[in-house]
């Protein structure tokens, strides 16, 4: 299978060298890895064009955005800086984050899921990170749910999708779609990534109420919004982020911001996600 892979990159001088180090040593090389160095004011981007110069199939897009880290549109118009240069003779579209280590057989073993199952429409592995020298899992979400860092789609699953929202909440929304349109999703606790910046470390407290107002936007409703957000709060133990989850989502309410799914489908999503909730007391 041929693996097209878009990581966007800023200020990532101290990762950006490892994460085309394991790509480069991957049992099944990608065809194409396009890193998009996205404003950087560190060495970003002279690292990734050394890797150029020493390997065909990697490329180097410079873009420039703001200098603030916010999550959501930030990395995904980034990637599709990245995106716009690839053809489409891929059968396999990943978009990584430019901080995580992958095991040589990652690519190999993600192929294998997907060549075995026609229906499989997204894959991966697990992130870990180093606590105390030890590498443990980054246990932020479902083990179901495919983290933002590390997705791969299916060709025909990430146009169906619409391709990915320039929005916090992009990587949510893109498998609840995924599941819209029939497609089925895998990860594979055999696949252990190293990520070696924990996700949200340096979002700034702005950031905090997007998650909010992507809840809005995909039609949660108030109360599986409601639901939700105790549930991220607490597993985050925090109970300030409820106050500013909440609190964005009625900003976004309040000033009709666009959705990011039509009305079939913010039905088709508050009912899967209704589903999930009463199934964990059944």
């Amino acid at each position: 299978m041929k693996f097209y892979i878009v990581i966007p990159a800023h200020n990532e001088q101290s990762s950006i060298g490892l994460t085309l180090d394991s790509l480069a040593e991957q049992t099944l090389l990608p065809s194409r890895v396009v890193v998009v160095n996205d404003n950087s004011t560190d060495d970003t981007e002279e690292i990734v064009e050394a890797f150029t110069q020493n390997y065909s199939w990697i490329s180097l897009v410079n873009t420039k955005s703001s200098n603030q880290h916010l999550p959501g549109s930030k990395i995904i118009n980034a990637f599709y800086k990245g995106y716009e240069t690839l053809d489409d003779d891929y059968d396999i579209l990943c978009k990584f984050d430019a901080d995580l280590i992958f095991p040589n057989d990652y690519l190999e073993k993600i192929a294998l899921h997907f060549n075995t199952n026609p229906k499989l429409g997204m894959a991966s592995g697990f992130c870990y990170i180093e606590k105390n020298g030890t590498w443990i899992l980054e246990n932020l979400t479902r083990k179901d749910h495919i983290r933002g860092a590390l997705k791969a789609y299916r060709k025909k699953c990430f146009l169906d999708i619409g391709k990915l929202k320039p929005s916090m909440g992009w990587d949510t929304v893109d498998e609840l779609l995924a599941k819209f349109y029939n497609w089925e999703i895998l990860t594979d606790e055999t696949l252990q990534v190293k990520h070696l910046k924990p996700t949200g470390l340096s979002y700034n407290k702005a950031s905090k109420h997007l998650q909010g107002e992507a809840m809005y936007k995909m039609r949660y409703g108030f109360w599986v919004t409601l639901i939700s957000a105790l549930k991220l709060a607490y597993k985050k133990r925090s109970l300030f982020l409820f106050k500013d989850y909440m609190s964005g989502y009625f900003r976004a309410k309040k000033n009709n911001m666009a959705f990011l799914v039509t009305e079939e489908q913010g039905e088709y999503i508050r009912s899967l996600r209704w589903k999930n909730m009463l199934n964990k007391f059944t």
